[in-house]
């Protein structure tokens, strides 16, 4: 069995060995396996070994290009090859399988079996996202939620009594239904919001996107590799700032992790 102090060993100096207890003992929920999977992996490495992993799709090709998965897994529920992925790496982890989407049946048990929720769920079923809040909401259970956003990251948290609910910031009454295909109408205004602070690229292929979609066509959102792994390092670090009781920001404001301005920023002069 790997020795979990041997494990840990390198976090010395970053975490604390109080924290390091706490983020051993807290539940993480990964509401989506996708991105999610890359979170995942962040914890686990980091020395979490409790996760409960949440999804109803199976690995596809076009999954490679930026999710924790390998052609061995195409096929695969994702829940699955993910948490044989992350026992592979610490064969302790308890990790709790739900291959299955969220839905009015399972919702309220997945949230209660968890200490803090992070949901990367596909925008593409919205009415899933919400009512994964709402129960966090009437749970008292922080809430993370994650985007990739071109070739940086976007978060958002919802910590337990905050006066912004995910309802409250997308402008969705409480207690209304929530159709799928309303996700172009809540994220169309929010990308005019962000024109202004986003890579001019991002704003382009996601403008794109939300166009095809306003028919009702299905259009997978493109993303890439360093924006997934952005997702796992921006939310990683939240989470483990959340535990330690540092300050984070908390929504209304989204978190972001713009890769190409940290580029092209003047950055450091060394040669002063």
């Amino acid at each position: 069995m790997l020795n979990y102090e041997k494990l840990t060993l390198r976090n010395a100096g970053y975490v604390s060995a109080e924290l390091q207890e706490r983020i051993r003992d807290t539940r993480l929920l990964v509401a989506g396996c996708g991105i999610g999977s890359v979170f995942a992996e962040a914890a686990v490495r980091l020395g979490f070994e409790r996760l409960l992993l949440v999804d109803g799709d199976t690995v596809d090709a076009h999954n490679l290009n930026r999710q924790d998965f390998t052609a061995a897994d195409v096929g695969r529920s994702k829940v699955a090859a993910l948490a044989q992925r992350l026992r592979a790496i610490n064969p302790a982890v308890d990790i709790l399988e739900v291959s299955a989407n969220l839905g009015e049946n399972n919702t309220r048990q997945i949230v209660a079996d968890a200490d803090l929720v992070f949901d990367t769920v596909d925008f593409l079923d919205l009415s899933a996202i919400v009512r994964l809040h709402d129960e966090c909401q009437r749970q008292g259970k922080p809430a993370i939620t994650a985007i990739a956003v071109g070739w940086g990251a976007g978060v958002l948290y919802f910590p337990v009594g905050g006066e912004w609910s995910f309802r409250r910031l997308f402008r969705i009454a409480e207690g209304e239904a929530v159709e799928n295909g309303a996700y172009v109408a809540m994220f169309a205004p929010l990308m005019r919001r962000l024109a202004d602070r986003l890579d001019p690229q991002v704003h382009e292929v996601v403008s794109a996107a939300l166009k095809t979609m306003e028919d009702g066509a299905p259009c997978p959102a493109s993303q890439v590799a360093p924006g997934a792994f952005a997702v796992g390092a921006l939310a990683m670090t939240l989470v483990v700032r959340i535990l330690a009781g540092l300050p984070v920001n908390q929504a209304p404001h989204l978190l972001i992790a713009d890769l190409p301005t940290a580029l092209t920023s003047p950055g450091i002069d060394l040669s002063r």
